[in-house]
């Protein structure tokens, strides 16, 4: 859907990594910064994925286009991400840095980013205030929280009219329940508006939302605490419909939740992973596409073609995406000054 709640066709046909196949160049490097370790490793290692078979399917077809992978861990912790971020920016041979994967790290490292002229792709950092800091070489692959949040608000308003709201006190959480709330309007029932912390004992959370009894509960945060809520609510005898954002869409929400999950919708700026780019990510990387896989392979690709074009240098880089428009296998992709998509989409998905 687009950022007013309206249903939109996907874009097609998407470009691939390999090009003509016929690209020569220097040997250069595409730095992947995310966390690989940490109870947020499963964001960077579906980005790193997408990284990973981009660049091998651009290899392999040209051979006179050496280009290389260098992950950078940064465990989802700013402190950690601002310790690496001159580890990148000092290896002259990195001519693009996919990611950071996480709003908190891209917050802390930008600024270090953008003063050494190096483009950052980030496929997943959704906080809105991002694209404010002034950064010259920050491009964003997904709708920003500011945008996902009233989309998916006025699409809920739409159908419902008395939804509660709890979310988790991170940044992201925060943000993208402000703007949920924000689109719907009278819809948002602010008696069981709710904050709860990682560890938190949730019981009178739950009573309060079982006691006014609402048409849906909305949680922005991630899976690990969105998992525990929504049995917490069906062992309550809560049958409102449940629906998170992208910070609860992965397998193991699925997994872990069991038959709770059957139902729930996620509102997600992150496209689904199907056709060939879901068997060839399976195939290269013995598992299945995750959150943000897609738009990272989207990302690499668009750098790839950008290098294979000639645009070898930071400098030279930044200028080809600058004026990039093209179709990815997300979405299509052109960016405003300020590095966010112009065209953005949000996906919803239900659980079967």
């Amino acid at each position: 859907m687009d950022e007013q709640g309206n249903q939109v066709d996907r874009a097609t046909p998407a470009a691939e990594p390999a090009g003509a196949g016929n690209a020569t160049c220097a040997p250069s490097t595409i730095a992947m910064a995310g966390p690989l370790t940490g109870t947020t490793a499963v964001f960077g290692s579906n980005v790193l994925g997408g990284v990973r078979l981009a660049v091998d399917q651009f290899t392999r077809k040209n051979p006179g286009c050496p280009v290389t992978v260098h992950e950078f861990d940064t465990t989802g912790q700013p402190r950690d991400a601002t310790r690496i971020a001159p580890q990148i920016v000092g290896d002259s041979s990195i001519v693009a840095l996919i990611g950071p994967v996480l709003s908190g790290e891209t917050k802390s490292t930008g600024q270090t980013y953008s003063d050494a002229g190096l483009p950052f792709l980030t496929p997943s950092a959704t906080d809105p205030t991002l694209s404010a800091s002034g950064w010259r070489t920050f491009f964003r692959g997904i709708p920003p929280d500011n945008l996902q949040g009233p989309a998916v608000g006025r699409h809920l308003a739409a159908g419902y009219g008395r939804v509660c709201i709890v979310a988790d006190n991170s940044d992201y959480g925060t943000e993208l329940a402000r703007g949920v709330t924000s689109g719907l309007g009278g819809a948002a029932l602010a008696d069981c508006a709710a904050t709860v912390k990682p560890g938190d004992d949730i019981t009178a959370t739950v009573d309060r939302i079982a006691s006014i009894a609402p048409e849906v509960v909305y949680y922005a945060g991630y899976y690990s605490e969105s998992i525990p809520l929504l049995q917490r609510l069906r062992q309550a005898g809560v049958t409102a419909a449940f629906i998170s954002g992208d910070g609860s869409f992965d397998p193991q929400f699925v997994d872990r939740a069991g038959t709770d999950a059957t139902g729930t919708i996620l509102s997600c700026p992150c496209s689904p992973a199907t056709g060939r780019f879901l068997s060839d990510y399976e195939t290269a990387n013995g598992g299945a596409a995750g959150t943000y896989s897609v738009e990272a392979y989207d990302l690499t690709t668009i750098v790839l073609h950008g290098i294979a074009s000639g645009h070898v240098t930071r400098e030279d880089l930044l200028t080809y995406l600058r004026q990039y428009d093209g179709n990815g296998v997300a979405q299509g992709y052109r960016w405003t000054s300020a590095g966010e998509l112009a065209e953005p989409r949000i996906w919803l998905y239900q659980i079967e």
